[in-house]
């Protein structure tokens, strides 16, 4: 019997030209090899060519929370405390994490620490996903306030941040400033996603800094929610660690308020970019598609009396 399923293999190999494999595998024994490769890979790091990139990540998100904590005092924001379907939004003032979306990941003593356990999820520290990645690309995040100004806290407000009376000018410096800051972060991110790694649940969005994923079942506690729990994980991207917090914004051709029935035509741009442009900064090209500054406004026999489901929207 073994005789003709090898014959059958060959046949198939020779009419297809493909390779079949046994399915047959002790993993006990891969085990202690994958664990290895793991150790001996996590030799390499940190890359020191991408200490000074780490750094300045650090450097740029800082200036950020620092920029759109003192922007928000002079430009006012609101956002959407709960909206039920079919219902108005309650509007509430905005804070800095409706600004700036917080994502958390798990901190790792080092790349080759084994996979966290679900029971263990609760003894294991978790910074925000950007330090994290620095913190294993090299950089030292303690140095940089990582419990105080360069952290956005429970209640999205920075205390260190004091609301002085500032002219349009330095307003709009204050804008330029957080707009570079933006800019570097996410290029900063970029450069450093390419070196480490770094995966992203396709379900939920919890983000995992690392070589070895975790096994903390952060959902899945009802029982509609399939797969008990465990993550789909895929590779991350910028927009995984610093999420765009899109809002809907109003051009000078668009009517007062913003009704369901326009959303074709009015424009959408990233919170900060939003907050940037109403302080007096100047924009880069490359968010006017998404803006759509040219474009055209609805047709007034096609609004409809509700309001945009908006996430955020500037006063």
């Amino acid at each position: 019997m073994a005789l003709k399923q090898k014959l059958l293999y060959h046949l198939l190999e020779s009419f297809s030209g493909c390779r079949f494999y046994s399915t047959r595998m002790n993993w006990d024994e891969l085990r202690p090899l994958i664990i290895e490769r793991i150790k001996r890979r996590a030799r390499d790091y940190p890359v020191r060519a991408m200490i000074p990139v780490a750094n300045d990540v650090v450097k740029a998100r800082a200036l950020l929370i620092e920029g759109v904590s003192t922007l928000i005092k002079f430009i006012p924001i609101k956002a959407c405390k709960r909206r039920a379907k079919n219902q108005e939004h309650t509007w509430i003032a905005g804070t800095l994490n409706d600004i700036l979306v917080p994502v958390e990941a798990f901190h790792l003593q080092g790349m080759s620490q084994d996979a966290i356990k679900h029971d263990q999820r609760f003894d294991i520290e978790r910074l925000p996903a950007v330090l994290e990645l620095c913190c294993q690309a090299g950089a030292n995040v303690y140095d940089e306030c990582l419990y105080n100004n360069s952290s956005t806290s429970d209640n999205g407000k920075n205390d260190c941040v004091v609301a002085e009376s500032l002219s349009q000018h330095e307003l709009t410096s204050v804008a330029k400033l957080t707009l570079e800051a933006l800019e570097r972060l996410r290029e900063g991110v970029q450069k450093l996603l390419l070196v480490y790694p770094a995966k992203v649940c396709k379900c939920c969005s919890e983000v995992h800094i690392g070589p070895s994923s975790h096994k903390a079942q952060l959902y899945g506690v009802f029982k509609y929610e399939g797969r008990r729990g465990t993550h789909l994980w895929k590779k991350a991207k910028v927009d995984d660690l610093v999420p765009p917090k899109v809002v809907w914004r109003q051009r000078p051709q668009d009517p007062p308020v913003l009704l369901d029935k326009g959303r074709d035509f009015y424009g959408r741009a990233p919170a900060v970019i939003e907050l940037c442009l109403q302080a007096g900064a100047t924009i880069p090209a490359k968010y006017f598609c998404m803006m759509k500054i040219q474009g055209l406004p609805p047709p007034l026999d096609e609004h409809r009396t509700e309001k945009l489901p908006f996430e955020i929207v500037f006063s």
